[in-house]
């Protein structure tokens, strides 16, 4: 099984943290955020993965060039960002022969278990389009929010609500089958999960909540949080 790690973004709000150091690569722990995902995908069994660079690509091409995790690692210049969905669309070819795979935004920090995931998706998902992991938002109206149903099938997204309906938000972290590229918008310019995919495939995904530590590394307020909070064990 293999996995994307989209880690192409700027981390506008961790400045100055990415004034020289890309979002992927800031330390949680001592230990950079790629560091952390690649050791969970290894134990995962996942052992391919590609990731689109952008900004300061230079430093994440220095950090793989040295990188002991054991897993093979592609790395993906985007000269112009081309949107979470964008990405996944524009490198199909590295997941042709995979039934399924990850798609992960690297920004997140998460000790979850992605092979109970895997086989929800598997198990769950009869359509195999996309299994979205979920988690309990302090602040829903910052975050994507699913309304589901009794099977977990997702029958309601929509991206930063006024008014959510619950509090079950989008992880970024999803399980897809090849069955996806057939509804990711092919056009030029940003091409956004959140906004442009998941909305198109409501009462056709499945929710997975993840029960496990994850947070959201995208403010200074959680990255002092998380590096609180996290362990490696």
């Amino acid at each position: 099984m293999k996995a994307v790690l989209l880690a192409a973004g700027k981390g506008t709000r961790l400045r100055p943290l990415t004034d020289s150091v890309p979002k992927c690569l800031i330390p949680i722990g001592g230990e950079p955020m790629l560091t952390i995902w690649l050791r969970l995908l290894k134990k995962h069994g996942i052992e391919e993965v590609l990731i689109n660079t952008h900004y300061h690509a230079e430093r994440v091409d220095d950090f793989l060039a040295s990188d002991d995790s054991g897993v093979k690692v592609k790395a993906v210049y985007e000269e112009e960002l081309l949107g979470s969905a964008g990405t996944v669309l524009a490198n199909r070819d590295f997941f042709r022969d995979e039934k399924d795979f990850f798609i992960i935004y690297a920004d997140n920090l998460t000790n979850m278990n992605i092979t109970k995931m895997a086989k929800f998706h598997r198990c769950n998902n009869k359509k195999g389009l996309l299994t979205m992991g979920l988690h309990r938002a302090t602040n829903p109206q910052a975050c994507g929010i699913a309304g589901t149903d009794k099977d977990g099938l997702i029958t309601s997204f929509v991206e930063k609500p006024e008014h959510p309906e619950s509090n079950l938000a989008n992880a970024g972290v999803y399980v897809a089958g090849q069955e996806i590229f057939d509804y990711i918008p092919q056009r030029k310019g940003v091409v956004d999960l959140g906004f442009d995919l998941l909305p198109i495939l409501v009462n056709k995904m499945y929710g997975y909540e993840i029960e496990e530590y994850l947070l959201d590394i995208g403010t200074l307020d959680n990255y002092e949080r998380a590096n609180k909070e996290w362990s490696n064990e």
